[in-house]
């Protein structure tokens, strides 16, 4: 029977049960806390809020909205804003990271020089200050609409943003946003896919050239394969801080989640709630990106027979 007490499993559960108390007592005298504080201020705490018109307006939606629409369908426009970014701000980041990092390996001097120029120069550089940059000295000071820079007739800039083809236009907000947490990011994920390509033994890249492979062969069919299993799991930190990251959108004037719900802070008062659904927002955002890239982890690890 003493045994059992100081056996491994036993302790382990035991502070676990220890741990969980522990967590649920600090939340009860938080919360307690809270609602103490807020009788005091003669506030009600709730989500009422919510079902009142919002009367304000936002500048870029993808679904339709009206000043009269409640808080509830502008946080919604907002959370949409910031999915956009999100998504088109990983995919592009990815496939930059994924050159980037390749060509810090190129044998050419040039390329590897230039390449090792841009991750040192913008990783080390604050996305802020990436962010002013690209807003302010370059969208915002590209011509007017009636001198607009144009390429093959098929892309046009102003200082309004960029129109694309198909009537396709990003607004100059939106593209600074994008460009900037882009090449930011990308210069993070370029030493890690340069690092996951360097883990490869040596011996895959001599038997897959012994095989007659050509180089880009080698590298897509044999040593990047093998690469994903050490570059994902960083590879999904950098994806989480895409989305933290993107909530700087406000400093460039993008109505996401976070300038949505900052605005209606300032209306309401209601500074807790817009709080826990700000936190709630980002929360399950991390967790699905989490679970994908988890899955897909375990989907290109080694399975032993």
């Amino acid at each position: 029977m003493a045994q059992f007490w100081y056996s491994r499993r036993f302790l382990s559960l035991a502070g676990q049960i220890l741990a969980v108390f522990v967590a649920a007592i600090t939340v009860f005298i938080l919360w307690d806390n809270l609602t103490y504080n807020l009788e005091q201020l003669g506030i009600q705490f709730g989500f009422d809020f919510l079902q009142s018109q919002a009367s304000f307006d936002i500048g870029e939606t993808l679904i339709p909205y009206k000043p009269s629409n409640f808080y509830s369908h502008a946080l919604f426009v907002g959370l949409l804003n910031s999915l956009r970014v999100l998504i088109i701000a990983i995919v592009f980041a990815t496939l930059v990271g994924t050159i980037v990092g390749i060509a810090r390996l190129s044998t050419n001097w040039l390329v590897r020089q230039l390449a090792l120029i841009y991750v040192e120069t913008l990783r080390n550089t604050p996305l802020l200050l990436q962010l002013f940059f690209w807003y302010f000295a370059v969208f915002i000071s590209l011509p007017k609409i009636d001198n607009q820079i144009s390429i093959l007739g098929l892309i046009k800039f102003n200082n309004r943003g960029v129109q694309l083809p198909f009537g396709v236009e990003i607004s100059s907000e939106l593209s600074a946003l994008i460009l900037g947490l882009t090449l930011y990011t990308a210069a993070f994920i370029a030493e890690i896919i340069r690092a996951g390509i360097q883990s490869v033994p040596r011996g895959q890249w001599e038997a897959a050239r012994a095989l007659g492979f050509k180089p880009g062969l080698i590298m897509r069919l044999v040593v990047f394969p093998q690469a994903l299993r050490i570059i994902i799991p960083p590879l999904t930190s950098q994806y989480l801080n895409i989305s933290k990251n993107s909530s700087l959108a406000i400093a460039v004037g993008y109505p996401d989640i976070y300038f949505v719900a900052s605005t209606t802070f300032n209306q309401t008062g209601r500074a807790v709630e817009v709080m826990l659904l700000i936190m709630v927002t980002y929360l399950t955002i991390s967790l699905v990106i989490s679970f994908a890239m988890n899955l897909l982890n375990r989907s290109v690890k080694l399975r032993e027979r």
